[in-house]
């Protein structure tokens, strides 16, 4: 909200207060260092103080900051910051979690969105430097496990080069190499039959037996990369002279034996081919430690579903499809009222009802092309890759909506579930993750907005327009500072003798992209984000100052009043009686000279404290109009408690005056309320006249004022008394 200008000993700066200056980088960055000092220096084997530490942060969390905001965003440049933390001693795999948890919840906090950079983007972006950082701290991690086994890599070194001496120099010497190394060492002839195995390598697989009733041809299993046939196959040939590939082995009790494996050729004197020389270290273990490292990194903690980054990951490679014809499939899913489940029954409750929610996910899912993730919050989201239609993207949908239908039992006590759901499906085209997964949500608000617990399919042009309402609700702040709005004046004329008696105020917005935009277009905006408060002042202050300037100019008879609309959300604003009068006083307006208008459904029915504020400026001299009369369940016996001065008839009210007989019951409605608002000492001003009929019809009722564009659309103020009777029949 736009701070209004201070009076004498009321402003930010009168005697006594503090003037605190925003945050900057520094200190934002410098917050989200001691967040995460705090969750991941519990569990870091590091010699540095906590203040150390911390520091020792600073420079990982500005990497993270300028990633985030890069202009040619690349997630790899965050991979450096998971290997600084290792370097700090951070090489507990449990700390992973407590890394991304906070780069999660925290990163954007501090560090974003910034002007240039949308929200959702943001969002999107720091879900995919979560990733990079994990791989950079996997990766770095293997390489300190490597080191920490360089005495293991020595002696492999050494045992080969050793072997190959022995068996030029001597068995014995050989023998005592073979069986006292560290690793696993095995020789074959060329046709694969195993001649030799050390001890080392038998603990390895579990028995001698089941590693000599074998070729080395016949070691083979499901996880193995492709070609390693085709290297040993070169090898034996004597096209190349070594290879070193991870692999994996079945052993003798059914386990798998993950190894790091080094295949060299041994030639006799003379240079041919004899016998192969296997050297193997056994990584099962560290491997079992890097999946576990990328499970947590790409798996939500709570409900072990895929996370953000795994479902961006999934979404990157369907969208890289290169075939015209390959299509993709998304559902966005939000739980309906599940807020009130966590405001009643508490957040413990509320994860498990998410828990609950994902098991029954996880059955929706019946294909290898489908996955399903949580990204947030009570947010799921339904990946379906290449789908065959878009009957089986919402036959996904349904199954989803379905599997909830029916209620959680927990503690004995039964919780309805529901969801809504958008659903984006088409060819993958140019779309990028960010687009697809914003389409989506869109499309799900729309189902939200529809009643929930269903799904609606996502529409470009919807897709446009909210696209269009949410960019300007963004710009509204920038808008007013940046002068883009004028106020334009729809001339009020006394229906007895056709004089100008007053102008509504009516603002516009001239968008640099848009054009002008009518009120229609941007005053719902502004009341949903508060930003009518502002706006609505600044529209009084230009009205006020422009009906000064009418006065001052003016020579014979009252000077024009001036109209000016007050929103509901303005109406219970703390400050709204003071601002009024502050203007009035900054103006030299006097009181009588300002209508303010407020629309029949804020009134009619209204609780006193909602009235109170409107009684003070009736008080104050201010005439108060009730518009748009007659729209609403219209009580007509509280008129006369309420503190209106005016009554504005509905342009409704008036369709049956443009024929010709005019329709009679028309005719009496408004006989009768004018009658009666004349007995409660309230004007009639009627809205919407576009005729000369009209006019005709509300004068012989009784009608006191008019306003349409039979005597004038809205224009600048200096045009208000150039009327041009444009009959619209």
């Amino acid at each position: 909200m736009t701070a209004r200008p201070a009076v004498a000993g009321h402003g930010p700066r009168a005697a006594g207060a503090t003037v605190y200056g925003p945050p900057t980088d520094r200190d934002n960055l410098a917050r989200f260092a001691a967040i995460w000092s705090r969750a991941i220096y519990p569990v870091t084997a590091t010699s540095m103080t906590r203040a150390e530490f911390e520091q020792h942060l600073l420079p990982l969390a500005r990497t993270l900051k300028d990633t985030l905001h890069a202009e040619r965003f690349d997630p790899r440049d965050a991979a450096p910051v998971g290997a600084g933390l290792v370097d700090a001693h951070c090489t507990d795999p449990e700390a992973l979690p407590s890394i991304l948890g906070v780069i999660d919840a925290y990163l954007v906090l501090y560090c974003g969105p910034g002007l240039d950079l949308p929200a959702e983007e943001c969002r999107v972006r720091c879900s995919r430097l979560q990733h990079a950082v994990a791989v950079g701290f996997s990766h770095a991690l293997r390489e300190r496990t490597l080191h920490e086994q360089e005495s293991i890599s020595r002696a492999a070194l050494t045992a080969k080069s050793e072997a190959e001496g022995a068996l030029a120099e001597s068995e014995a010497r050989f023998r005592a190499v073979f069986e006292t190394a560290a690793i696993g060492i095995g020789i074959a002839d060329l046709e694969g039959n195993v001649l030799e195995v050390n001890a080392a390598l038998t603990r390895m697989f579990g028995s001698e037996a089941y590693i000599r009733h074998r070729r080395t041809g016949d070691w083979v299993h499901p996880d193995n990369a492709s070609g390693t046939e085709d290297l040993n196959r070169r090898l034996v040939r004597g096209e190349r002279d070594h290879y070193e590939i991870e692999k994996a082995y079945p052993r003798a009790d059914g386990s798998v034996l993950w190894a790091n494996v080094q295949v060299s050729l041994l030639r006799d004197a003379a240079g041919r081919p004899r016998y192969q020389l296997a050297l193997l270290e056994d990584v099962t273990e560290r491997r079992r430690l890097l999946e576990r490292l990328r499970h947590q990194a790409t798996h939500d903690a709570l409900t072990g579903l895929p996370n953000r980054a795994l479902f961006f990951e999934r979404l990157d490679q369907a969208l890289a499809g290169s075939a015209e014809d390959r299509r993709i499939g998304v559902c966005y899913l939000d739980l309906d009222g599940f807020k009130a489940v966590n405001d009643s029954l508490g957040h413990a409750v509320g994860d498990r009802l998410l828990v609950a929610v994902a098991e029954r996910l996880r059955g929706c899912v019946t294909s290898p092309d489908q996955l399903v993730a949580r990204i947030g919050g009570d947010e799921f989201v339904a990946l379906y890759a290449d789908p065959p239609s878009l009957r089986s993207v919402t036959d996904l949908a349904g199954r989803i909506l379905k599997t909830l239908s029916t209620p959680v039992l927990l503690d004995d006590r039964q919780l309805p579930v529901h969801g809504s759901i958008g659903i984006v499906h088409g060819k993958v085209g140019a779309r990028g993750p960010a687009d697809v997964l914003r389409s989506a949500d869109i499309t799900m608000y729309r189902a939200k907005e529809r009643g929930g617990n269903r799904y609606e399919v996502a529409d470009p042009d919807a897709d446009a327009r909210a696209i269009t309402r949410h960019g300007l609700t963004n710009q509204l702040p920038s808008a007013l500072r940046h002068g883009e709005f004028f106020v334009e004046y729809q001339p009020l004329i006394g229906l007895e003798d056709g004089a100008v008696l007053g102008a509504e105020a009516l603002v516009r917005w001239c968008h640099p992209v848009h054009g002008v935009l009518g009120p229609d277009q941007f005053i719902p905006l502004a009341e949903s984000t508060g930003q009518i408060v502002p706006l609505g002042r600044w529209v009084l202050e230009q009205a006020a100052q422009q009906a000064r300037d009418w006065q001052d100019g003016h020579i014979a008879g009252p000077a024009p009043r001036i109209n000016v609309n007050l929103s509901p959300v303005q109406l219970g604003h703390p400050d709204l009686v003071a601002e009024v009068a502050a203007v009035l006083d900054e103006t030299g307006l006097e009181p009588s000279a300002l209508c303010l208008e407020v629309t029949e459904s804020a009134l009619i029915g209204a609780h006193e404290c909602a009235l109170k504020p409107l009684r003070r400026l009736a008080d104050l001299g201010v005439a108060i109009a009730l518009d748009d009369f007659g729209t609403g369940y219209s009580n007509l016996s509280s008129l006369r408690w309420l503190p209106v001065s005016v009554l504005k008839l509905d342009r409704s009210f008036t369709r049956g005056m443009r024929q010709q007989p005019a329709d009679p019951v028309e005719l009496k409605i408004v006989e009768g309320i004018v009658s009666l608002a004349h007995t409660l000492d309230l004007t009639v001003t009627v809205e919407g006249v576009e005729t000369r009929a009209q006019a005709e019809h509300l004068r012989a009722l009784g009608c006191d004022t008019a306003q349409g564009w039979y005597y004038g659309k809205a224009g600048p103020a200096d045009q208000l008394h150039m009327l041009t009777l444009a009959d619209a029949s």
